[in-house]
């Protein structure tokens, strides 16, 4: 079972909760605002060459970080650490950003004592604007210096944006007597919607996980976690998951096919799945969020489609923030969707409440919707009566907050 905690009650938390991962943070003013003692690095370090494997934003326009991340796991080496910066995404910023990216990559090698190669970068903040080098530089090196196996929360912190609070999760699970960590930690607030990745998530695990399972086990995963996750529709030129496997537990590789990778995933499953509702739970001016929860459709797809489709919908997103029983909402999202189904097979309910069910209106009172509606977390369970297909999304409501957050988030 994945476990969170507040960070001032954690000595290893997030991506250090594993054994072999240590993390440092420093303050470099990298971001707009004038705040130079908020930290805007992050360093990411494994005592031992990690199998690692990526998944990346599908946006066409991608930040120089994000391609040499992508090109470096290409090579499929083991990665020692990662290197992170906000307030500055270093998008758009031509052929001096991926010099830049590298110079990240250089600086934290060096500091390390590892080769340029061996590291990972990702950036996260305002787009089109040159990166302030020399402030990245003293600061990777700082965060270098401060390097410790407790600083999951110091992490979780540096690479906030928007973000009101830090998200880190871990689970444990054991495979033959030996007990695993998985840690992770992750940041988002805006440009969250379904097409991976939405978001930066850092994933570390101690456990000794054969390269040629990582890849596929972290797809499988952010497809029906970080993938079912929208806010507002818009997807980062930076979106980052990175997981690295140090096996610094020990055991027996664990292989394709094998009855422990397939543990490993679903503890990687629950980490991940706690990330992306922190993250939905803390998105720009939002006071509540809420899971999609679709059966009865004719196949997964379809299921995480129709979800989805009802979660990014700005009439049930507004409707959700003024507590407005307007089920019909709902009910045209799902027409929509592009799902398959009849309405004379389809039900609908909210925080538990049947309001829609083959074809008609059910007698439920308006005020007890209301009330349900005005949960800071609501379920909405759908059934299309049309397979067995299920699938999920998490959505929040959309406030005048969030408009003034981005109206201003320059200036």
């Amino acid at each position: 079972m994945a476990v969170t905690a507040p960070l001032a009650a954690q000595t290893r938390a997030g991506v250090c909760a594993p054994m072999g991962f240590r993390g440092g943070a420093a303050a470099a003013g990298i971001r707009g605002d004038g705040d130079g003692t908020r930290t805007d690095i992050a360093v990411i370090r494994s005592d031992v060459p990690a199998a690692a494997a990526g998944v990346f934003t599908r946006n066409t326009v991608k930040a120089a970080p994000v391609v040499i991340s992508q090109l470096t796991l290409r090579r499929g080496t083991p990665i020692s650490a990662i290197v992170v910066n906000a307030g500055n995404a270093n998008a758009c910023t031509g052929a001096q950003g991926f010099r830049d990216a590298l110079v990240m990559c250089t600086t934290a090698g060096d500091a390390l004592d590892l080769d340029p190669s061996d590291v990972l970068v990702c950036s996260t903040g305002v787009i089109g604007r040159p990166m302030p080098m020399e402030r990245v530089v003293r600061g990777i090196r700082a965060a270098a210096l401060s390097m410790s196996p407790a600083a999951g929360g110091d992490v979780a912190r540096a690479i906030m944006t928007t973000d009101t609070v830090a998200k880190v999760a871990a689970a444990t699970f054991s495979v033959g007597g030996v007990t695993y960590t998985v840690g992770g930690t992750a940041k988002g607030a805006g440009m969250l919607h379904p097409d991976m990745a939405t978001l930066l998530a850092f994933l570390t695990t101690d456990a000794p996980v054969d390269a040629t399972v990582l890849q596929p086990a972290l797809s499988r995963v952010t497809d029906s976690t970080f993938n079912c996750v929208t806010v507002d529709g818009d997807t980062s030129t930076n979106d980052s998951c990175i997981l690295l496997a140090n096996g610094a537990a020990g055991g027996a590789m664990f292989m394709e096919g094998s009855s422990a990778a397939a543990t490993f995933e679903n503890a990687l499953l629950q980490v991940c799945d706690s990330l992306a509702e922190q993250l939905v739970a803390d998105a720009e001016g939002a006071t509540r969020h809420f899971r999609v929860a679709v059966n009865g459709a004719v196949d997964a797809d379809q299921a995480r489609i129709a979800a989805r489709v009802v979660a990014q919908s700005p009439l049930v997103k507004t409707a959700i923030h003024g507590g407005d029983p307007n089920w019909g909402r709902i009910v045209a999202a799902l027409g929509r969707s592009g799902a398959t189904f009849t309405l004379d097979r389809c039900r609908v309910a909210i925080g538990g409440l049947v309001v829609f069910d083959r074809g008609a209106p059910e007698p439920v009172d308006a005020e007890r919707i209301r009330v349900a509606l005005s949960h800071p977390r609501l379920d909405i369970d759908v059934d299309l009566g049309a397979g067995d297909g299920t699938g999920h999304a998490w959505g929040c409501d959309l406030s005048a907050d969030y408009v003034r957050i981005n109206a201003d988030y320059t200036t």
